[in-house]
């Protein structure tokens, strides 16, 4: 394990994690076929004994089997954790449900009870410590999820409540209902859109968690233009950062976070996560990976230091450049 870092606070309810936590999605969902499950369950945990207590998956992450059954992302968390549970913080996530039209958006109260009780069955434990509304339902008002998610508090079934791709009106809406612990944005070099919540976040004392933090692997620099992904499987043979285009609109970029790094002993990843981590207090990473060295690489960006004047540096150089990214929020 590593040598004993600073733990991250999730906004207003008193929760510590780690400053980076792995997002878990990547072992079952959308980049490519799944890892084996006993593979995927020792990843896991082998990441708890790094140094990462904080845990990141969602009701939708799933993977249908050849037999047709659908295995579940939450069902690999739940298993790698079960016997160091009370040492780890897991978020889960309700509200969308994929279908072959699209996804369908439903956060109502039934469905929101329906959703964390089998989320609490998948993962075998009997709380779930972050609830995310995984994305805003236009059919249901704020305040009703949060009243609700205020209800499982209560009853002790969640520790507290957050919101995924949220805008200031409905995060205040629903934080004057019941605090919001946590929001789960993206969040990157190379998607700054939800920069000007900063303030707001702030104000309200909530967390951003931010998942694709190095722009879906993008900023590791371990990709180039000839790089191929599956189409229908991997997320990233649609994401327009790894077209051509995109890697030339981010060479300087890369270049010099490639300087950078020389000088600082850290990878292009590394600079990618310790950016945020030393913009500001209230950011938790969440970087996926499913490969030993890179989840070890990730959490080792907590100990990269960055000064303000640096990261002034990074932010001008991003204000002059137009990278086209998958999810960018203008």
């Amino acid at each position: 394990m590593n040598t004993e870092i600073k733990t991250r606070v999730l906004g207003n309810s008193g929760i510590s994690v780690s400053p980076v936590g792995l997002g878990c999605m990547g072992f079952s969902h959308a980049y490519g076929e799944p890892t084996e499950k006993n593979t995927a369950v020792k990843m896991i945990r082998k990441a708890f004994d790094m140094g990462y207590t904080f845990f990141d998956t969602a009701e939708c992450y799933t993977d249908v089997n050849p037999d047709g059954s659908i295995s579940y992302n939450e069902e690999l968390v739940g298993d790698a954790l079960r016997e160091v549970r009370d040492r780890v913080v897991i978020a889960t996530k309700m509200g969308i449900t994929f279908a072959p039209g699209g996804s369908v958006l439903d956060s109502s109260p039934a469905k929101i009870r329906a959703s964390v009780e089998s989320s609490l069955k998948r993962l075998g434990t009997d709380y779930i410590d972050l609830y995310y509304q995984h994305r805003i339902d236009p059919k249901v008002e704020p305040e009703v999820v949060a009243d609700t998610m205020g209800q499982l508090i209560k009853e002790g079934k969640i520790r507290a409540w957050g919101i995924s791709e949220t805008g200031e009106e409905y995060l205040r809406r629903a934080n004057a209902v019941t605090p919001v612990a946590a929001i789960q944005n993206r969040y990157s070099m190379i998607a700054r859109g939800y920069e000007p919540l900063f303030p707001v976040l702030e104000e309200l004392n909530v967390a951003l968690v931010a998942f694709s933090p190095m722009g879906n692997g993008f900023l590791t620099g371990a990709y180039n233009s000839s790089s191929t992904f599956a189409e229908g499987v991997d997320y990233r043979s649609r994401m327009p950062q790894y077209t051509k285009e995109g890697f030339e609109a981010a060479q300087e970029l890369m270049s010099f976070l490639s300087k950078l790094g020389d000088q600082k002993g850290a990878t292009t990843g590394q600079l990618s996560l310790a950016w945020m981590l030393n913009k500001k207090p209230y950011i938790i990473p969440i970087p996926g990976s499913r490969k030993e060295h890179r989840i070890l690489e990730n959490f080792d960006s907590c100990q990269v230091e960055l000064s303000a004047e640096e990261i002034h540096q990074i932010d001008e150089l991003l204000d002059r450049m137009v990278i086209p990214a998958y999810g960018t929020k203008q």
